[in-house]
């Protein structure tokens, strides 16, 4: 199976334009349910909205849960209840970031802020498929203003693929998992 991972908000209101390009990334990405599996923060906000879609379908998701959520319930506004598999990782959730992505064979920035754009950066570094998905609304759409080539810094390690739709996101999330995953056979 494919392992995508997702990086963005777990804002209790993100913008609308977000939600409705994380709920179309989660519906295009089920149609690979069968080879797919969804990792993500394991939150609310974005999170909850593409796991909802990619769930509803069919899809296994992974929610990657930092330290601080461990315990909280339905009532909180991070709670997702469509994490099909909860991983209770014990670490802060700029420490649980590190092993959500180093087990991406793609990952995918929705939409966030520093914690998204730190996710960003590590996928950059461990040399991990990059794709950004573009006006969101949030800070990590200046991505694409501050590193117009995709290479977030001198070295020139991977270039991300920056995205406004966000179906064509997930295709090549799923293309450019397949092609890491050839590579490392």
């Amino acid at each position: 199976m494919l392992q995508i991972g997702v990086g963005c908000s777990s804002d209790k209101a993100p913008p609308a334009t977000a939600v409705e390009k994380a709920r179309r990334f989660g519906q295009r990405l089920a149609e690979y349910r069968d080879e797919v599996i969804l990792l993500t923060g394991g939150d609310g906000g974005l999170m909850k909205v593409v796991c909802e879609e990619f769930y509803k379908k069919g899809g296994l998701t992974v929610g990657v849960i930092p330290y601080e959520d461990e315990s909280i319930d339905e009532t909180h506004p991070r709670y997702n209840p469509y994490n099909t598999i909860v991983f209770k990782s014990g670490q802060t959730f700029q420490a649980r970031s590190i092993g959500l992505v180093r087990s991406s064979d793609s990952f995918v920035i929705l939409g966030g802020g520093s914690g998204t754009i730190v996710e960003a950066h590590l996928a950059y570094v461990y040399r991990i498929p990059l794709v950004v998905l573009t006006k969101t609304g949030y800070p990590s759409d200046l991505l694409q203003q501050t590193h117009p080539d995709g290479y977030l810094d001198h070295r020139k390690l991977i270039a991300a693929v920056y995205l406004e739709d966000p179906v064509e996101a997930a295709d090549t999330s799923v293309s450019l998992a397949r092609a890491r995953k050839q590579q490392r056979r």
